[in-house]
């Protein structure tokens, strides 16, 4: 399996990014899949994860401000993210959790004041 995400770049405070990621193979449409996030300095941690059928988590920080959708059509997760603080600068990581964990390579989102 390969996970390949894009959309991260540099926005302002209140600005709002767009990230995706596209999977290979089968397996991601029978697969929860999430974005995980790891700040300078900071272990990775969870943002979001959608199931097949799209029930959603969200971590606190983001709840409200971010949305987790997928389509399973073309392999892929979206994480629309809004009102983004500086606080939410990392790099984020797709996540398809089957038999194990597969990664994508992380993009950096950064959020200037």
């Amino acid at each position: 399996v390969q996970l390949q995400a894009c959309g991260g770049g540099l926005v302002q405070a209140g600005g709002s990014l767009r990230l995706s990621c596209a999977g290979s193979g089968i397996i991601f449409r029978f697969s929860a899949v999430g974005w995980y996030r790891q700040a300078p300095g900071k272990q990775r941690e969870l943002v979001a994860t959608i199931t097949v059928p799209g029930i959603t988590n969200y971590a606190d920080s983001v709840r409200g401000r971010f949305t987790i959708s997928r389509d399973n059509a073309k392999n892929t997760v979206y994480l629309q993210m809004n009102s983004l603080k500086p606080e939410d600068t990392a790099v984020y990581y797709c996540n398809l959790a089957a038999q194990r964990n597969y990664w994508g390579q992380g993009t950096l989102v950064t959020v200037s004041s």
